[in-house]
């Protein structure tokens, strides 16, 4: 009788230290590259047969479930690939903390990153819209060394306050969630801390352009952003 809850107790203690080094789930971390914070959630689960299969978000590029390459865990070690960023990660689990630490490798350098078990998160309460004069989508191109990007700001205000989303499109980048925004009068003012960049313009009397200065990595170019018109029989906001 002994003997054999002895064996019980070895076998329950081999299954919660199982269960305990798991890697299956939701992980979050930001990963800081000198000012620039970018947020990332890796995905973790198993296929049909077993085996470690995992997608990945760039949250603050607004890049969701991309397929990640290779994936695998052994003696408490992650290791995940992608190829077409020619990243890749390797971190330790701990799994009395709930979470991996390790390093982010990309483009030849080794960033610090740890990731965190995802948190439940309360449901989302929908925004009351609250339309400004400003709202809507304002186009720009930044000249930076001979090489013009065009961008575009998407504007949207609610009663608890303005939020935006952002384009890079000759980079295709599109969505970008803003960090910041925040308007003073004339003067608007975002940040990116994903890109470490912010701007601070100056909006026309006829609300039809916003001049000022995009900062980033130190330096500044002049930036002037012209409100894109509304489609044929579309109201303007706040008409």
């Amino acid at each position: 009788m002994c003997k054999m809850f002895y064996c019980l107790l070895i076998c329950l203690f081999v299954a919660v230290a199982a269960r305990a080094q798991a890697v299956e789930g939701d992980w979050e971390g930001t990963l800081k590259v000198g000012d620039a914070e970018l947020r990332l959630a890796l995905h973790v689960k198993k296929d049909d047969k077993g085996a470690l299969k995992a997608t990945f978000d760039s949250v603050d590029q607004g890049a969701m479930g991309i397929p990640v390459s290779s994936v695998s865990f052994s003696d408490g070690t992650l290791k995940f690939a992608m190829d077409n960023a020619q990243a890749s990660y390797e971190g330790k689990l701990d799994a009395g903390k709930n979470v991996i630490s390790g390093n982010w490798s990309q483009g030849g350098a080794a960033f610090p990153l740890e990731f965190a078990r995802a948190k439940p998160r309360a449901e989302a309460k929908p925004r009351t819209p609250k339309p400004s004069d400003i709202d809507g989508d304002w186009e720009g191109a930044l000249d930076a060394g001979g090489q013009t990007l065009r961008v575009a700001l998407h504007i949207a205000s609610y009663e608890d306050g303005m939020s935006a989303k952002f384009d890079s499109l000759d980079q295709n980048l599109k969505d970008i969630p803003v960090t910041t925004i925040q308007r003073d009068g004339a003067k608007l003012k975002f940040e990116m801390k994903q890109f470490a960049a912010t701007f601070e313009g100056t909006i026309d009397k006829e609300l039809k352009t916003i001049t000022g200065d995009w900062s980033q990595g130190g330096g500044s170019l002049p930036l002037t952003m012209k409100r894109k018109a509304a489609p044929a029989g579309e109201k303007k906001p706040g008409q």
